[in-house]
């Protein structure tokens, strides 16, 4: 019955800080982002449009990223987003957030670790206290 408890860490959460990563790495269109984030290997599953291009409009107004509309020679415009000196502050933000979250996971890993270390002990019988 608990094979079949399935977690999942909302990635919406954290779509922000990936999206400054990958516009700091370059410039893009929303489409380009869309795939990037799913080459990426930050989460399992696709991202949802819809919820990057809200990220994306959102950023772009609390004045982390900027956009501008590209009209190609062929094909309607496409709106290129970059990222600024804000965004970059941001960026870092998460990331030291990122990390602090890395080290509290690490922290419960080692815990449980060692519980389940104590647990087989008392199934093998051997319990030595």
């Amino acid at each position: 019955m608990i094979r079949k408890f399935k977690l999942t860490i909302p990635i919406d959460q954290t779509i922000q800080a990936e999206l400054l990563l990958l516009l700091g790495q370059q410039p893009s269109h929303g489409y380009e982002l869309i795939q990037r984030l799913n080459e990426a290997a930050f989460k399992t599953g696709e991202a949802d449009p819809a919820t990057v291009y809200r990220n994306l409009r959102r950023m772009d107004k609390d004045g982390l990223i900027r956009s501008h509309w590209e009209v190609g020679e062929s094909g309607p415009g496409r709106r290129l987003y970059e990222l600024i000196p804000q965004g970059l502050e941001a960026l870092k933000v998460w990331s030291a957030y990122l990390a602090e979250q890395k080290a509290k996971l690490e922290n419960f890993l080692r815990s449980y670790s060692q519980f389940d270390e104590s647990l087989s002990k008392l199934d093998e019988g051997g319990d030595k206290q």
